[in-house]
């Protein structure tokens, strides 16, 4: 049985039918879990995340992005996270079986490992590669920190400065031999330590987890305008970098401000793309739709809206756009970036 959320009954008071329905969907980052009380969605798992991608958009392929699920209990405290691998593919294999649908969930899998463990850091990047099957495709090591506790920071206690620490950086380097791409989320005042990583090593495909965080809450609240001018610095700076690709979503996050969740009721699509337009436009005019994919983040992002809603949103930002540059931002790109091609004539 389907787990419901708990703001199920709110989400619905906002229902819509998919746009396009046609248009090939390859979403590039979401999460698989259980027991999450600190979510909306407690459970999430292939049942769940099925009624979402199945209710009218045409997904066709996912990507499973970390979020410290199932780790290992026992065993040396580096290698624990290989069990998320291993529950995830476990999930994929079930998807690819075409039991449950066309749509292939967790094609693309990245997991994560503690890179400032320098070069011992291989003995985890391998044995994370041996325990996706194929589909292991990159790692996230959130850099996200604030110094202020209304804001918080990532589940690991990055604090300030980790892509810049030496540390970090010797385990980074073991990433581009193997061919992983890496994650960065990280917070906006932090976008520059993305940028010096990746002029650091232009070999490594980097791809920046939604939008960089642009927060909106805490010492941030109600300074929306300045936030995005320090933001646009910061972006149109990264975008020089040719290694780096950036992901349209996850803008809906408590963190980011908005306070839809504390609305009578959800967004519509058409008010989430007016609220949210200048990030997704500015983005794509600095990276180019080559570099961008839309991303759903759910089922983080599901305390704003449902995943029909969501890509609506997407649809109608993108609604006078080329069907060629379409299929990038929505499919191509993302399908590119992590070789889902590649990881299908090997599974």
């Amino acid at each position: 049985m389907t787990a419901r959320s708990t703001n199920h009954d709110w989400l619905a008071l906002t229902a819509e039918e998919a746009l396009e329905p046609e248009l090939p969907i390859c979403d590039p980052h979401h999460h698989l879990w259980d027991h999450v009380t600190t979510q909306v969605t407690p459970r999430y798992l292939l049942d769940e995340i099925l009624e979402d991608v199945g209710a009218g958009h045409n997904v066709v392929s996912t990507v499973f992005i970390e979020c410290g699920a199932m780790f290992k209990r026992q065993g040396p405290e580096a290698l624990r996270p290989v069990g998320e691998t291993e529950f995830v593919n476990g999930i994929a294999a079930m998807s690819a079986s075409g039991l449950y649908g066309k749509t292939r969930v967790a094609a693309g899998i990245v997991g994560t490992a503690d890179l400032k463990l320098g070069d011992r850091v291989v003995e985890v990047l391998d044995a994370q590669i041996a325990a996706g099957g194929g589909r292991f495709c990159g790692i996230r090591r959130g850099a996200a920190w604030d110094a202020d506790d209304r804001v918080g920071q990532h589940r690991t206690k990055p604090g300030p400065g980790l892509l810049l620490r030496d540390d970090f950086r010797a385990g980074f380097a073991q990433l581009a031999p193997r061919r992983l791409t890496f994650e960065a989320w990280c917070y906006h005042q932090q976008i520059p330590d993305v940028t010096a990583l990746a002029r650091a090593f232009p070999e490594t495909t980097i791809v920046l987890d939604h939008f960089g965080g642009p927060l909106g809450v805490g010492p941030y609240a109600g300074k929306a305008d300045e936030i995005y001018a320090q933001w646009r610095r910061s972006i149109g700076e990264l975008a020089t970098c040719p290694n780096v690709v950036a992901k349209l979503g996850g803008i809906n996050m408590e963190i980011n401000g908005f306070g839809w969740h504390e609305r009578s009721r959800p967004p519509s699509s058409q008010e989430l793309a007016d609220a949210t337009r200048r990030w997704y436009e500015f983005t794509i005019e600095q990276f180019g739709v080559d570099r961008c994919m839309f991303e759903s983040n759910f089922p983080v992002d599901k305390v704003t809206c449902s995943y029909t809603v969501l890509w609506n949103s997407f649809k109608r930002l993108t609604s006078g756009y080329s069907a060629t540059d379409k299929a990038k931002l929505f499919h191509d790109t993302a399908a590119r970036v992590y070789r889902l091609a590649d990881r299908a004539q090997t599974q």
